[in-house]
């Protein structure tokens, strides 16, 4: 069975790292052949080598819709003769289009990533392509209902987290002295700098916070252009609330953090989260969408209002001065991963809708 995965890059995100792992984990299966085409040549995510699989590029112009892009991928699409193609965004969905339809190949489509609340143009621009898929999947509930995706097609798939990579975590110490971090608590936010996840909120709180605890480091790891968000921070923070660009030891950064927080505007199902949860952090979430698969209110953290950063301000303050509740908390984000969220379980349903579609 050859599967044909269509990505327009293996950049720093959640959709690109959720790829790579299936692809690893697809591994395991003496049935299944794997091809990859990129419209970028854009790799973060190196552990793709490891994997053998042949790479293509499908080379898109800095125009976002490059045309050229449907033929490049039909051609390569006709040399390898896939079985199923799987795309994993919105464009390269629409690129797929023509391949799926004059070749009768079954399309999976994995575009959802997110659960928009309110009217998006993405709404219509994923509706599109729906009639082309086989099969759609979301790695979230709200994603799937957000975007009313027909019911007889569509599953859920959540993400799965590999616990092997906080198998060898660097020290505290050694994260500690990299970033020159000297303070008693550590609260980290992680995430691109994109229109979705909501800086403004996590470092208005910030701010807020450091007014009645200066003991307190605040950490934002992405990539992206973060200069509207540093210039919020004066001249006397700048030493407590870091911007960190995206590194290869994320989990090593977010393991010294004391609380893990998001703030979003519209989300799935957030790797940033599962990772914090699988280091056995608390979480205080601002959002909507796929968050409240996640977290379970005053169970392993809160879930508030997109924009509420003054709630955002107290649970996080609670939660410094009640290391009871953290320890609780961060145990049962643990038990929700490893019960709902493995790797294994992820691999092995996107295995069933191949077989499904062959």
């Amino acid at each position: 069975m050859k599967i044909l995965f269509f990505i327009d890059n293996l950049g720093p995100g959640g959709k690109q790292r959720r790829l790579v792992e299936l692809i690893k984990g697809l591994l395991k299966y003496s049935d299944i052949e794997m091809s990859l085409v990129l419209t970028k040549k854009e790799i973060v995510y190196t552990g793709i080598k490891s994997t053998g699989i042949n790479i293509y590029y499908a080379l898109r112009k800095k125009i976002k819709k490059d045309p050229r892009v449907f033929l490049k991928f039909y051609k390569i699409t006709k040399r390898i003769r896939p079985d199923i193609i799987h795309v994993w965004g919105n464009l390269e969905a629409i690129y797929a289009i023509p391949a799926k339809v004059l070749m009768n190949i079954p399309m999976l489509n994995s575009q959802i990533t997110d659960a928009p609340t309110s009217f998006s143009s993405r709404l219509l621009n994923h509706k599109l392509t729906f009639p082309f898929s086989n099969r759609i999947t979301a790695n979230s509930l709200a994603g799937l209902k957000a975007y009313n995706a027909p019911i007889n097609k569509s599953v859920v798939i959540y993400n799965g987290f590999d616990f092997n990579r906080i198998n060898k975590l660097e020290t505290r110490k050694i994260i500690r002295d990299k970033f020159d971090i000297k303070t008693k608590y550590v609260i980290g936010m992680v995430g691109s700098f994109m229109a979705r996840k909501d800086y403004t909120t996590y470092i208005k709180a910030a701010i807020a916070l450091l007014e009645i605890d200066h003991n307190i480091t605040f950490i934002c790891v992405g990539d992206g252009e973060n200069d509207q968000y540093k210039n919020m921070v004066g001249k006397e923070l700048k030493h407590q609330i870091l911007f960190i660009e995206h590194q290869e030891n994320i989990e090593s950064i977010m393991n010294i953090c004391d609380i893990g927080v998001l703030a979003t505007y519209t989300e799935g199902i957030s790797n940033s989260l599962l990772e914090f949860m699988a280091l056995s952090k608390p979480l205080v979430v601002t959002g909507a969408g796929g968050c409240s698969e996640l977290v379970m209110n005053a169970k392993n953290g809160y879930l508030l209002e997109s924009g509420d950063y003054v709630g955002m301000t107290d649970k996080l303050l609670f939660l410094l001065n009640n290391v009871d509740v953290r320890n609780e908390f961060g145990k049962e984000s643990k038990n929700i991963v490893m019960e709902k969220f493995s790797i294994e379980a992820m691999v092995n349903s996107f295995h069933k809708e191949y077989k499904l579609l062959k």
